[in-house]
């Protein structure tokens, strides 16, 4: 696929073979109640967040303004993310496209403000289409 329609999809995973270990293993992981529940919190609020604009209350949808307003990044958010925009050579969508996730992935942590760790989760699933997934 072509650069410019890769930045259109947010969210690019690989999903590597599991070790059988692991399925032997089987340490204890979050049960789908318990996503549920984070992702109806996270979902709540946003509706909250974007009361003024009902009919898309969700991250994805945010403008400049509101990008500035509501997915302001700490100071080593905006460290790490300037140096993965300078060496993936990403573009000015893609740098939109991981601060809405990024902001979402907090959202979904119940953290006001976006930190290091909420945009290395979200330009990990950018990274797909610049190759840099083993």
């Amino acid at each position: 696929m072509s650069g410019p329609l890769l930045d259109r999809i947010d969210l690019h995973l690989e999903v590597p073979r599991v070790p059988v270990s692991l399925l032997q293993e089987r340490p204890r992981a979050e049960t789908s109640e318990e996503i549920r529940c984070r992702v109806e919190a996270a979902r709540a609020i946003q509706c909250e967040r974007y009361r003024h604009r009902p009919g898309a209350p969700f991250n994805s949808a945010m403008n400049g303004e509101e990008l500035r307003r509501y997915a302001g990044l700490n100071r080593e958010g905006q460290k790490l993310l300037q140096l993965a925009f300078e060496t993936l050579g990403l573009s000015a969508r893609a740098y939109n496209r991981i601060v809405k996730v990024a902001r979402t992935i907090a959202d979904l942590a119940g953290a006001e403000q976006i930190e290091a760790a909420h945009v290395a989760e979200a330009i990990r699933y950018r990274a797909l289409d610049r190759g840099v997934l083993g």
